[in-house]
């Protein structure tokens, strides 16, 4: 049998087969690699499959052969394991900031990585239909063009915008562009932030990735070099309650000891807990005092208590008198 055009391609293809079609459960014959090379026109023997199979272990393909009954070969470890596949699944599912549609796409992609069998394990668990979604679809595009922005060490221009409660789009000062140098991509409370430098007000800032539109290049170069390079990326979303802006204070709180894992999931197993009392411990740290930051304090009710600074508890006190007014 002459061999044809296509016979390059015979040991792409006999590793594509063995990574989506076999596993430790679903071994596959040689027979069964005859008959899927056959279909690419692809001149295969069962002795030259050996050496093929031999030449995919030394590439460092996991290629092992397995005797008996329901012998054959499978690949038997790889790239990304079943639990490993299942993280990266769950992360996806669980962004807000990802679109349905982009949902399904990354999730086949991560599948694509697994066999077929495990991969219908994996589409078994996905469960996106009723999640929050984005209803921005240019997120990643906007991603790509701020992370090109920051290699090229350029500033940027865009247009931020909110939905109304028609859910349109609303362009913020009436449509004007903004001008920052980009940073940083950070990820909180499962959504995207840019944290740049803004020029005009000479601080740095935080936009929500998927609420920015039209991003361009300016060709001017970054600014705000100084400011960004102190700024503590590791504590910075510890500090800042879902990127609202405010003053960074030292706050003193007191909290029932159960919550003790609750402190340490917001501020880090570095947060220092002493204890006060029987039932209670203190813990100092560094926040951002936003309405967001008395969302979380007020979260736990009567458990957690702002102790100090003074004006943070008036404000605290303020704040909750103004929502009680609502339901007097």
């Amino acid at each position: 049998m002459p061999k044809s055009s296509n016979q390059k391609l015979k040991l792409l293809v006999l590793s594509r087969y063995l990574l989506r079609q076999s596993d430790e459960n679903h071994p596959v014959t040689i027979p069964q690699m005859i008959e899927e090379l056959n279909r690419y026109e692809i001149k295969a023997e069962r002795k030259s499959l050996y050496d093929d199979l031999e030449a995919l272990r030394t590439f460092g393909l996991d290629v092992v052969g397995q005797k008996g009954k329901n012998g054959g070969y499978f690949i038997a470890s790889r790239d990304f394991e079943m639990p490993e596949l299942k993280l990266l699944v769950d992360s996806i599912q669980s962004s807000k900031f990802i679109t349905q549609k982009k949902t399904r796409e990354l999730i086949g992609k991560v599948e694509a990585l697994a066999s077929v069998y495990d991969a219908a394990l994996l589409e078994r668990q996905v469960y996106v239909r009723n999640r929050v979604k984005s209803m921005n679809e240019s997120v990643y595009y906007n991603v790509d063009a701020v992370s090109g922005a920051i290699s090229a060490d350029r500033s940027i221009r865009f247009r931020y915008f909110e939905f109304t409660v028609e859910k349109e789009k609303r362009f913020r000062r009436n449509g004007a562009w903004y001008v920052v140098s980009p940073y940083a991509l950070l990820w909180d409370d499962e959504n995207y932030y840019l944290l740049a430098w803004d020029d005009a007000e000479q601080r740095m800032k935080h936009y929500r990735v998927d609420k920015m539109s039209g991003i361009q290049l300016t060709g001017e170069p970054r600014r705000g070099k100084e400011a960004f390079e102190q700024v503590d990326m590791s504590a910075y979303s510890q500090k800042v309650f879902g990127m609202f802006a405010g003053q960074v204070q030292k706050v003193r709180l007191r909290f029932l000891n159960h919550l003790a894992g609750a402190v340490l999931d917001r501020f880090g197993k570095d947060a220092m807990l002493i204890r006060d009392g029987e039932e209670h411990f203190t813990v100092t740290v560094e926040a951002v005092v936003s309405p967001q930051f008395f969302a979380w304090v007020f979260g736990f009710g009567p458990e957690a208590e702002i102790l100090s600074p003074e004006s943070v508890r008036r404000e605290a006190y303020a704040t909750a008198r103004r929502i009680a007014e609502l339901y007097e």
